[in-house]
């Protein structure tokens, strides 16, 4: 039963509404000044209120934009007998969803609650999606690093400057980007993003800028590109560092001119975009090495935020994983799992080469892999090394990281080799290599069928 309140200082005019819509099944409270509307409407949901304009103490385009405040969702609609054009149009600015003359027509009324409350409806649906998408793109940490980068997001967003976000891959650094998006003026704009490391370099400039119908074979139509798609709003330049220094003179060229032209045209086309550039490379040094336009470094990194790896922000670590393990439940209507304290410290003593995206996964998989209620150091371990009785298998004393890879990669063989009864065939289709270099890998780790 949807709930409406009335609030209107005149007696008759509410028991009269009051009747009309408790027939046609609506729950209806009333109020007969603003502020004792006010008051309820903190107390109760409501998907309509029935708002009159001349009242005392408080008239209605007064309490109207208090209302928004409270529940910017609801659907008001105004009631008045000094129905004129002025209050309408002060009415609508304020929020007001329609305007209905005293006295009251039944029809009039019902036809207007009904949408009213559809309106409500979706506007209430439209906010928690909107809610749902950005929780997944909250930034999760309470250490002094992820503290600097908030600070630093708070500043930048509002203003039109170019910002370039450094990390290794998994850190969050698209995170950052949409952070800086939502709370700039370009939030209600285009937020387009282009993964450079994710496009063929003979494709990069029609993706970025367009081409006109014909302008090369296969083209055979007009495309329109990222930074037209993005104009008033914000352009993503993912993974930056493996863009091509054709593509990356066209991009500084059109940071320039605030113009692009699209590949085959020959039309310069005005775009207003604000670029937020990303990338896990080491830029001063891909310049050095020639790899990157030192102009275009330049261009992009009005404001650098670097995001750190996961291993310098340990302290993080309990957080993101309560985070992702309330969020992987909710997604797979799951009770909520819980880790122990000593799994917990566990977690945050290993070094998470993939960062925040690592632990995720990790999370993600123990909560589906294993039903138990709370998870012990010993369940950890299981999910993070799946492929081995126990960890005592692993030699972590060892110094040099190619020689701990070559150990995990000699267990993970002979583990595969034995799940397929030791069919050289099957076993390297299985792990995604060819025959005579799964042979290759025995001969060097010296895996013969007795050591299992």
């Amino acid at each position: 039963m949807e709930k409406i309140l009335i609030i209107d200082d005149d007696q008759n005019i509410c028991d009269s509404i009051k009747m009309i819509l408790e027939y046609e099944n609506y729950s209806v409270d009333v109020a007969h000044n603003a502020i004792d509307g006010i008051s309820k409407i903190k107390q109760n949901s409501y998907k309509t209120i029935l708002l009159d304009i001349k009242m005392p103490e408080m008239d209605g385009l007064e309490a109207i934009s208090k209302i928004k405040e409270i529940d910017d969702t609801v659907s008001v609609i105004m009631i008045s007998a000094h129905a004129s054009l002025g209050n309408a149009v002060e009415a609508t600015k304020k929020g007001a969803y329609d305007f209905i003359e005293k006295p009251i027509d039944r029809d009039k009324l019902l036809i207007t609650v009904r949408n009213a409350v559809q309106q409500s409806d979706l506007l209430q649906k439209n906010k928690q999606l909107k809610e749902k998408v950005e929780s997944k793109y909250e930034i999760i940490g309470e250490s002094e690093a992820i503290k600097n980068i908030l600070e630093t997001i708070k500043k930048v967003a509002p203003t039109n400057s170019r910002v370039l976000i450094t990390g290794e891959n998994g850190t969050g650094k698209e995170l950052v980007a949409r952070a800086i998006y939502r709370l700039s003026s370009r939030a209600n704009k285009p937020f387009i993003e282009v993964n450079c490391a994710a496009i063929p370099n003979e494709l990069i400039e029609s993706e970025l800028f367009g081409h006109e119908k014909g302008a090369f074979t296969g083209a055979t139509s007009q495309r329109i590109g990222k930074f037209e798609q993005a104009n008033g709003g914000t352009l993503f330049l993912d993974e930056i560092g493996d863009m091509s220094l054709n593509a990356q003179a066209k991009v500084l060229r059109s940071i320039e001119e605030g113009a692009i032209e699209r590949v085959g045209g020959k039309n310069k086309i005005p775009v207003d975009v604000r670029i937020i550039a990303a990338t896990n490379k080491n830029l001063p040094k891909e310049i050095a090495e020639g790899r990157f336009r030192e102009d275009l470094f330049h261009r992009l990194s009005v404001i650098v935020i670097n995001v750190p790896p996961l291993r310098e922000r340990r302290e993080d670590i309990p957080l993101l994983v309560e985070h992702f393990t309330k969020k992987v439940c909710e997604e797979n209507k799951f009770p909520l799992k819980k880790f122990t304290e000593d799994a917990i410290e566990y977690l945050k003593n290993l070094d998470w080469k993939g960062n925040v995206r690592e632990l995720r996964n990790f999370v993600e998989r123990i909560i589906i892999m294993n039903s138990k209620p709370i998870y012990t150091t010993q369940d950890v371990k299981e999910q993070l090394f799946p492929y081995l009785k126990n960890e005592t298998e692993i030699d972590f004393s060892l110094d040099s990281f190619q020689d701990f890879k070559d150990q995990m990669e000699k267990i993970f063989i002979l583990k595969k080799l034995k799940q397929y009864n030791w069919n050289i065939s099957k076993t390297a289709e299985a792990i995604g290599i060819q025959r005579s270099h799964l042979y290759n890998k025995m001969k060097k780790y010296g895996i013969e069928k007795e050591e299992l």
